[in-house]
């Protein structure tokens, strides 16, 4: 499948809006990529991919959680976090993705995870801050990001956690977990 194949493809399946969150995502992912030393264009390929079930009926995606030995762990978490898992596995699929990197960088652009790639950072902190995006603390992210993907990724997940405690909704732990993990790097590269 081409480039602009996947683009016709998964555009189609969201709506406008949510295709112009991809776009910028693909671009802030690139930038990401180049900046930081992953490979541009399996950015490019995660980006296009990451939302691709974003807008699949909750009953369609939760079917496929519990059919296809997926993480189904996620089913006791917010439906939000289930598109990722979903999206890997279409990715690989449906699309023909063997790439194990891609494929992390679309399973843990939601939650993070514990030791992650650049390229799954790169992808993370992009659907962060894509241009698109407006809610408080995103220049922040911004400017972080310029300098350094985890503290970057640490003020989003921040963000994240403070959000889902003010609306005292449960907080998959994965994403602390992430979190906590990139603090450490940054205390280990001497950034805190």
């Amino acid at each position: 499948m081409t480039r602009a194949e996947l683009i016709q493809s998964v555009s189609s399946q969201m709506p406008e809006k949510r295709w112009r969150h991809t776009e910028g995502v693909m671009q802030s992912a690139v930038v990401l990529a180049r900046r930081y030393g992953a490979d541009p264009d399996k950015a490019d390929i995660a980006a296009i991919l990451h939302d691709v079930a974003k807008y699949w009926p909750s009953d369609r995606q939760e079917q496929l959680l519990r059919d296809k030995a997926l993480n189904d762990e996620l089913l006791l978490y917010d439906k939000p976090l289930w598109h990722s898992e979903i999206g890997a596995y279409v990715a690989e699929t449906e699309y023909g993705i063997e790439d194990t990197e891609i494929l992390n960088a679309i399973r843990y652009h939601t939650s993070g995870r514990v030791g992650m790639t650049t390229l799954e950072k790169v992808i993370c902190l992009a659907d962060y801050i894509e241009p698109g995006r407006d809610f408080p603390g995103v220049d922040h992210i911004r400017r972080l990001a310029e300098t350094s993907l985890e503290a970057g990724l640490v003020a989003g997940f921040d963000s994240t956690i403070n959000l889902l405690l003010a609306r005292r909704q449960v907080i998959y732990p994965l994403t602390v977990l992430s979190r906590n993990d990139l603090v450490k790097q940054l205390e280990l590269e001497g950034e805190l």
